[in-house]
């Protein structure tokens, strides 16, 4: 711990699973950072790995950036919609713009200890990724089924790490931290029925022949297929079909996915949580952004440096009892 008050005690950051909730971890961090803690330790699962990953290799300031700039368009540079990888998404091509020589380093190698959870998708083990190179364990703890491709690595097929620990306060532990402080991205989750305040009007559906709908529909399937290099077709109108949901009679494949997906981590958290509490909980209220919702990094990073800020005293408590 940097605290600049001569103590010795180890602070573990345990970053949690979220997909584009995610990008409340770099807010986190950025409010750690003016209250004048450095964490020792730092674990994280999925995308909690990646902002991770980022903030130990001095990449924070681009991945903010990046994300604030993806949205859904720049998402579509990395769709693969023939499934060929496994996935939706190329991850090579999501996770391209950082590989690069401060990225191609090994965990061991790295100025703090440093490790992400993965699941071995042929037993179901819980998988910690300790050492070896940095970006094939941040691929493998962030590959979301249906969206990224499994990731080989060491004899293991591995996939999306908050499939068994959301939050890895256990792996921050075992690192050797005396204090845990936890990031949870998934409380107060409400799938499929985010309070967003605005009626779901019926549209008609679009057929592959048909009429795209309406003018800003026609635009983004324009959009999709120019980023595809391809005339639109039926799946350019499938997949514009699954992001422009604002007045869909009912949830799409992505948004069922992304439900159940939140579902299952909620209540993996809870379970993980409850036998492994940390010693200060930061909670994020970040229920109303779905976990596919990348156009909204801005807001997350803001709500996650004002959930860190107003939980200074928690953690200088929990410092100072350790």
């Amino acid at each position: 711990m940097r605290m600049g008050n001569g103590t010795d005690r180890k602070i573990g950051l345990a970053l949690g699973s979220g997909a584009a909730r995610g990008w409340a971890h770099i807010g986190v961090l950025r409010a750690m950072e003016e209250i004048g803690i450095e964490p020792d330790i730092i674990c994280g699962t999925s995308i909690g790995a990646a902002v991770g990953a980022a903030y130990l290799t001095d990449q924070l300031d681009e991945l903010q950036a990046w994300a604030q700039k993806m949205g859904w368009i720049g998402m579509l540079g990395v769709i693969d919609l023939t499934f060929r990888r496994g996935g939706l998404v190329a991850a090579e091509k999501a996770f391209g713009r950082f590989d690069n020589e401060r990225s191609n380093v090994r965990i061991e190698d790295l100025p703090r200890p440093f490790a992400s959870v993965a699941t071995d998708l042929t037993t179901g083990r819980e998988i910690w990724l300790r050492d070896g190179p940095l970006m094939s364990a941040v691929l493998a703890s962030a590959a979301m089924p249906g969206l990224f491709p499994a990731v080989r690595r060491d004899h293991h097929l591995l996939v999306d790490g908050a499939l068994v620990n959301p939050v890895p306060v256990s792996l921050c532990r075992a690192l050797g931290a005396d204090v845990v402080v936890a990031v949870n991205l998934n409380s107060e989750l409400s799938p499929l029925g985010r309070p967003n305040g605005k009626a779901v009007a019926r549209r008609e559906p679009v057929t592959a022949g048909g009429d795209a709908g309406s003018p800003a529909f026609s635009q983004l399937t324009g959009q999709i297929s120019t980023w595809l290099g391809r005339k639109p077709n039926r799946r350019t109108r499938f997949l514009a079909d699954q992001i422009d949901h604002a007045h869909a009679p009912m949830p799409n494949a992505l948004e069922v996915m992304a439900g159940s997906i939140d579902i299952m981590q909620d209540r993996i958290t809870r379970s993980r949580l409850a036998g492994e509490p940390p010693d200060v909980l930061i909670a994020p209220r970040l229920a109303h952004i779905g976990i596919l919702e990348f156009d909204r990094a801005a807001e997350a990073v803001e709500i996650g440096h004002a959930a860190a800020s107003m939980l200074r005293p928690s953690i200088e408590l929990a410092l100072r009892r350790a």
